[in-house]
């Protein structure tokens, strides 16, 4: 897979944590592949009630460890509410603080929470990084243009997958559409969101056709967005 990455011109790979055991092997990979992957360590939602104070200190000290560039995925995700919305939201809050005190940014999760995630996002203080550098990425973006163009005014991105390629994606497609230059990353959202349906691998080679998809979508070509694209990456986590 990696091969596969590195042939079809894939220069970065940012791999999140959505748990303590993903966060490190995200840190392993980091380590194992430095010219390629940078990490991500944290607690997703789904897992926010789980987390224990033996968990946050860990993660504490994740977020200190070698090729670590951002805190995600964290966030809130009100379709399934696999943890209490309280418990979502007091995790989220807690990351959002421990991102600041390390000062990188984050990798959001969004799902049919976008009101409370924008506010919990523009009343951040942010994380202390230098002038101008994104403050994190709302990921697998599912919002419309306006909270696209909202979150961006604030200092953050938005990053697509392949949903964006289908019509039924009309909020997404719209902020495609709507998003200057640089306020956007591609993604794959792997394990899921994969080309050929739920249960099928999706490989970082997918975000090729979500570069593809947006060019369309905004009357360039796949370079562009994948220049663009790239440089949003680095002025994020810095290269």
């Amino acid at each position: 897979m990696v091969a596969r990455a590195r042939a079809a011109g894939i220069e970065r790979l940012l791999v999140p944590g959505f748990d303590l055991a993903s966060s490190r092997d995200a840190v392993a990979l980091a380590v194992e592949l430095p010219d390629l992957v940078r990490a991500a360590v944290g607690i997703h939602p789904h897992y926010a009630a789980a987390a224990a104070d033996a968990a946050w200190a860990e993660l504490e000290e994740l977020a200190a460890a070698p090729g670590v560039v951002a805190v995600g995925e964290i966030g809130l995700d009100y379709f399934r509410n696999l943890s209490a919305p309280e418990a979502q939201r007091d995790a989220f809050a807690r990351q959002l603080d421990l991102a600041a005190r390390h000062e990188l940014p984050v990798i959001v999760h969004d799902r049919d929470a976008h009101a409370d995630v924008l506010a919990a996002l523009t009343g951040w203080g942010g994380s202390g990084r230098a002038a101008g550098a994104p403050r994190g990425v709302l990921h697998a973006f599912s919002g419309d243009a306006a909270m696209a163009r909202a979150a961006v005014d604030a200092g953050f991105l938005c990053s697509f997958a392949l949903p964006v390629a289908f019509r039924s994606a009309a909020g997404p497609r719209a902020a495609a559409v709507d998003l200057p230059e640089g306020g956007f990353l591609v993604e794959t959202d792997a394990p899921w969101l994969a080309p050929a349906g739920a249960g099928q691998r999706n490989e970082p080679t997918t975000v090729l056709r979500v570069a593809a998809e947006l060019a369309a979508l905004r009357g360039s070509s796949p370079e562009q967005v994948a220049a663009g694209a790239r440089a949003a990456f680095d002025r994020l986590v810095g290269g």
